[in-house]
């Protein structure tokens, strides 16, 4: 288990602050809420962030979401729990947060662009930026769950 190494929320509060602005720009583009905690749990689980994987489950519980969808997040290809919009999003942020091993394909932008509106498009992908953000953050200084 990693250590703490320093607590970024405390060592940069304005680049903090920013972010979270940047947080509360992206919850009113009207993105519904359990969309974005699927992309923040999915992205999450890629990059091994225990504390977001923890964040966003709770909160995700807490808007609604049931245990079973939740714990299908990781396998989400292999389940019938995910609709068409989920799908295309779920492959959507995988295919950003593993853009170091594989460009995002054709297929899975225009499996987005049939669901999605073209402003839906750039929100969803801002969101699946901010979390990357997040999950480097907390797995580069080692925060962890409480």
């Amino acid at each position: 288990m990693t250590q703490q190494r320093i607590d970024f929320l405390q060592a940069s509060p304005d680049a903090v602050k920013a972010m979270r602005a940047l947080e509360a720009a992206i919850a009113g583009l009207g993105i519904e809420h359990s969309l974005m905690e699927l992309i923040r749990l999915r992205a999450s689980q890629i990059n091994g962030c225990a504390f977001c994987v923890d964040k966003h489950t709770s909160d995700a519980r807490k808007a609604g979401e049931t245990e079973r969808r939740l714990y299908a997040v990781s396998v989400w290809r292999e389940t019938p729990f995910f609709t068409a919009r989920e799908r295309a999003v779920l492959a959507w942020t995988e295919a950003l947060t593993l853009m170091a091993q594989a460009h995002p394909s054709d297929d899975a932008y225009a499996a987005l662009a049939a669901e999605l509106t073209p402003a839906e498009m750039v929100n969803v992908t801002l969101a699946i930026g901010t979390i990357n953000t997040w999950n480097r953050l907390a797995v580069g200084f080692g925060k962890m769950p409480v």
